[in-house]
């Protein structure tokens, strides 16, 4: 994708992170312990492959022309999620990857200020994804509960 965006000219300014799988599984279920692949999985997938588009998309932001007084190339926004806080049962994995993303932030953010990009990560609640698409009208409402406002 970042190759696409180089070959049609234009600057790369905005790259937004939102990567989201999430297999519920608790830790230990009647069949046994959660699955350490499927947790591998959900890590690769959101936790890695946020870091791995975020170091990527930096690389060619700081090449690209300052926009303002302040030296600024671009913002990379990272989505987390209010599991990073408020983890549920049978989010073990999706939990730590969010938090990971979070966590990695305010590094990120410190990293590539030298280089005029700036870094957030949003935590949205639930949102109709196809994601949330799997799971019954009764978790979602469990799972909305713990969000203040919206939702």
């Amino acid at each position: 994708a970042l190759d696409t965006i180089a070959e049609s000219g234009a600057p790369l300014r905005v790259a937004v992170n939102c990567a989201g799988v999430g297999w519920a599984s608790r830790i230990l279920t009647k069949k046994g312990p959660h699955e350490l692949d499927l947790f591998r999985k959900i890590i690769e997938i959101n936790l890695v492959g946020t870091f791995n588009v975020m170091r990527l998309a930096a690389n060619r932001m700081q090449n690209q022309e300052v926009v303002d007084e302040n030296d600024q190339r671009g913002v990379i926004i990272n989505t987390a999620s209010v599991a990073a806080f408020e983890g549920q049962i049978g989010q073990i994995a999706y939990t730590a990857s969010k938090g990971g993303v979070h966590a990695m932030t305010i590094t990120a953010a410190r990293d590539l200020a030298q280089v005029g990009v700036r870094v957030n990560t949003i935590a949205p609640g639930t949102i109709n994804t196809p994601m949330l698409d799997g799971i019954t009208p009764e978790f979602k409402k469990t799972l909305e509960a713990g969000i203040p406002f919206p939702k």
